[in-house]
């Protein structure tokens, strides 16, 4: 069927074509069937979207993802990617093979996979999971989709954070440690995703984070480190698609974890990687034998890429730092460097970044490099390579003006934060799109408290965002306060 192509300007992530109904059902084709377009010499395949108004009959819409396309083309229905059969063997619970796996892969990388299909990928791996071996194949052809940076040292440090816990913003602290030790560490981080900040937005107060690889390696070769926003690369790019299609149920299948993860870390060229992996309530794992096993499985892959992993297994019970959100953590982050800042922020970054000095087997010690302030002094070397101000003071920082403090209505103790509340507050005052935007924690679990002292105090650059926040809070109790009676029991 001969159909004029004309382009259409419509945000799509998969090489979409729009289709008159009529012309539609004349081809015999339904929405996220695909149809191919013989155009001269080439020939594109989209995914088919029906409209009844957007393109007339014998014209098809084309968006910018198949290319430039326009004028008279051939169309015909396009058989399904062969990776949908290995799909369904996924769903029906059957151990996919190493080229199973990598169709799969490379059509996601392709944009040959519909969201429906792709959807059904991420259920089927977390339905019934993946065993070593396809965990293994899988960081292999992850890693092998997409770019990779390459470096002349024999040792290249990293690390990553699990995540699910509020204000663990250790990142920017272990890198600035771990490159004052002269031990390269080209950290990409990702922005947030269901959290108040990820590391990238807060690296964002500091200074630019988007980057090429080309400027990625040149940062990293001037001063040792870098901290980086991910998404900005093409190392391990299906990682990101998949990540997408996770999200809005927050799925985190084990074994796509450890692919995602470590395929990101053998594509930025790391050697060495220290991967932390909090539990307990709110974070991504419950408990501690999934984290024990969760740990082994971190150290097999790894062993089998050639990278030296060693995995760290901390509370994720409660917020580490005090700020939730862009500003709020950076001055955390500051604070730290600068000799204070939350205690716990400072002990969990000193003991991440004492492990991974001794896996890089450096002989460097951690709390020396922070107390005499040279991890201060290169982390401001490596804001100043970003573009950003090396003499940024934590005055400078000046989180969101529109204000709600909550304060202790009893004496007691502070028996329990609630990770997932405190985050669901500073999202809805804005964080992190609104980058002042968050929730400041004064109190810590254990801590007695009288009536009246602050528990926290919610920051919004924007009176509406203040009050989505405080509808949340007025049925919810983010931080408890029991008397101590009350919180023994509690205990118990």
């Amino acid at each position: 069927m001969e159909l004029t192509a004309v382009e259409v300007d419509i945000g799509t992530r998969s090489p979409t074509i729009l289709l008159n109904r009529a012309d539609a059902t004349e081809l015999g084709v339904r929405p996220l069937d695909r149809v191919q377009l013989s155009h001269g010499d080439r020939i594109s395949i989209g995914i088919v979207e029906v409209t009844d108004g957007l393109v007339s009959r014998g014209t098809l819409g084309v968006t910018r993802r198949l290319g430039h396309v326009a004028g008279v083309v051939d169309v015909t229905l396009a058989p399904r990617p062969v990776s949908v059969s290995f799909i369904r063997k996924k769903l029906d619970d059957v151990e996919l093979e190493h080229h199973e796996l990598r169709a799969i892969v490379e059509d996601i990388d392709a944009d040959r996979l519909n969201d429906v299909e792709l959807a059904a990928y991420v259920t089927g791996t977390y339905t019934n999971g993946l065993s070593l071996a396809e965990t293994r194949s899988l960081t292999e052809i992850m890693t092998d989709v997409g770019e990779s940076l390459v470096w002349k040292d024999p040792i290249i440090a990293d690390k990553h954070s699990i995540g699910g816990v509020a204000g663990n913003r250790i990142t920017p602290i272990v890198v600035s440690i771990v490159a004052a030790a002269g031990i390269k560490i080209p950290k990409t981080s990702s922005r947030a995703i269901t959290s108040p900040a990820g590391t990238a937005d807060t690296m964002a107060v500091f200074c630019p984070v988007e980057f090429t690889l080309a400027e990625i390696q040149q940062i990293v070769e001037q001063v040792g480190g870098c901290l980086v926003w991910g998404g900005g690369v093409n190392l391990s790019p299906v990682d990101d698609k998949i990540i997408r299609v996770e999200t809005p149920l927050s799925l985190d299948p084990p074994g796509q974890i450890i692919a995602s993860v470590l395929s990101k870390k053998k594509s930025a060229g790391s050697t060495h990687v220290v991967i932390d992996i909090p539990y307990g309530e709110g974070a991504k794992v419950r408990d501690l034998p999934n984290a024990r096993e969760l740990a082994e499985d971190f150290k097999r892959v790894g062993e089998h890429l050639g990278l030296t992993v060693e995995c760290t297994i901390t509370s994720g019970s409660a917020p580490i730092g005090r700020g939730i959100g862009p500003v709020l953590e950076a001055r955390d982050v500051l604070a730290v460097l600068d000799g204070g800042g939350p205690k716990e922020l400072r002990l969990k970054s000193l003991r991440i970044a004492e492990i991974l000095l001794g896996c890089c087997t450096s002989d460097a010690n951690a709390s020396t490099l922070l107390e005499s302030g040279a991890a201060l002094a290169k982390f401001r070397e490596i804001v100043a390579a970003q573009g950003g101000d090396p003499d940024v003071t934590i005055a400078d920082l000046v989180p969101g003006g529109e204000t709600v403090e909550v304060r202790a209505d009893r004496a007691g103790v502070v028996t329990h934060i609630d990770n997932a509340l405190v985050s669901e507050l500073a999202r809805r005052a804005g964080a992190p799109k609104d980058a002042g935007a968050g929730l400041y924690l004064n109190c810590t679990v254990g801590e007695h408290v009288e009536v009246g002292h602050p528990l926290f105090t919610i920051h919004a650059e924007h009176e509406a965002k203040l009050a989505e926040a405080t509808q949340l809070l007025a049925v919810s109790e983010p931080v408890r306060v029991r008397s101590v009676g009350e919180a023994l029991v509690e205990r118990i």
